[in-house]
């Protein structure tokens, strides 16, 4: 099983893709689904024993899944779907989010989710 940086189990990663590829200013506004792809891409190659699911919603539905990552189009807030996924989630104190966003940080500690930031997957430049 993978663990986080604090040596914590891990089961799964659920990655907020809007706040994720909007954390550093490189022209994803140009091409959202192109981004949401790099993003996808870069999960796929951090190996680890975890689930990784990205969630994606807007211009970026349709993204497929990946070996490694499963690809999950929120039908409408992507924020809702992850809140969702975590109150699902069979181990809550195993599962971690992966977001900047204040509130949905709070809304899924409710359910016992872990929280990281956007720098735990992505490079910054």
């Amino acid at each position: 099983m993978e663990h986080d940086e604090h040596g914590e189990h891990v089961s799964l990663l659920i990655v907020d893709g809007a706040n994720v590829v909007g954390s550093v200013p490189d022209g994803w506004w140009r091409d959202r689904r192109g981004a949401a792809e790099r993003l996808r891409d870069r999960l796929a190659e951090r190996g680890g024993g975890e689930e990784i699911v990205l969630v994606v919603e807007g211009a970026a539905r349709g993204v497929e899944s990946v070996p490694g990552v499963r690809v999950d189009a929120a039908p409408g807030s992507g924020d809702d779907r992850i809140v969702e996924l975590v109150a699902a989630c069979a181990e809550p104190g195993a599962c971690v989010v992966v977001t900047a966003d204040r509130e949905l940080r709070e809304r899924v500690r409710a359910y016992g989710a872990r929280c990281v930031g956007p720098r735990a997957v992505r490079p910054q430049t």
